[in-house]
């Protein structure tokens, strides 16, 4: 059986057999081979042969087509244990399966091209009517609450409260400003030694037991024993640091 057809570019094997199926008319589940064969050969030759890969492809198909051709031709056993599966399956299959995927290319397509068609308009509500926010109900709000409720969601609130707190920074003191200078507390000390010869350390910080007092007579106390001012005792560690006057 001849046919004529205008011949056309096809994206590949696949798609020239569905497209060799249609024009024949030919039930896709009961394909001739023969047929199919030789119209798929006889497109293979005005094919142009510049892109290797295109004619690849369509050479594996055509092998494929030629294998299962010599397949059906072979004289079939009069007896045979258990029915043989029909060599176009392979073909049938991958062919159905084409078909699917082109059919929703082709929806895919359709939408694309109707959502070209749609114009959507820009929103152009006054902004007044925007930043319009509808006051709330206060009644409704607190419709079914009671004080266990409320006293729940305070703690919840106080908790998160907690929870952002910095564990480091919320560690931190307060930064008292120093109230005296390095140079005041030691003619203070300087003061004292010249009426007391010798001096416990405790007994020149007295009642004020701060860390910036600390830290100030105890500097007060090294640059005095650098001058040469004073000397400096410890009998046991951790013991009484004694500090005695030394008069040039």
């Amino acid at each position: 059986m001849e046919i004529t057809y205008k011949l056309e570019s096809f994206e590949g094997p696949l798609d020239l057999l569905l497209h060799l199926i249609e024009k024949n008319k030919i039930d896709i589940y009961d394909i001739p081979i023969v047929i199919i064969t030789e119209q798929f050969l006889s497109y293979m030759e005005t094919m142009d042969k510049a892109d290797l890969d295109k004619v690849s492809s369509f050479i594996v198909m055509a092998a494929m087509l030629l294998r299962i051709k010599s397949k059906m031709l072979l004289p079939k056993e009069e007896v045979q244990q258990e029915e043989e599966a029909d060599p176009r399956d392979e073909l049938v299959e991958r062919l159905l399966e084409y078909q699917m995927f082109k059919m929703l290319s082709s929806e895919l397509k359709d939408r694309q091209l109707l959502a070209e068609q749609s114009f959507y308009k820009k929103k152009n509500i006054p902004k007044e009517v925007g930043d319009f926010k509808e006051k709330p109900d206060l009644d409704k709000l607190l419709e079914n609450i009671t004080l266990g409720r409320l006293k729940e969601v305070f703690e919840e609130v106080m908790k998160r409260s907690e929870e952002k707190l910095d564990p480091i920074r919320s560690q931190f003191g307060k930064i008292e400003k120093e109230t005296i200078s390095l140079s005041e507390r030691m003619t203070e000390l300087r003061q004292q030694l010249s009426i007391h010869s010798k001096l416990s350390f405790a007994f020149l910080l007295g009642q004020d037991i701060t860390k910036p007092n600390i830290i100030v007579t105890f500097l007060a106390v090294l640059e005095l024993m650098k001058l040469g001012s004073i000397h400096i005792e410890q009998e046991k560690l951790f013991g009484e640091i004694q500090i005695e006057s030394i008069k040039g």
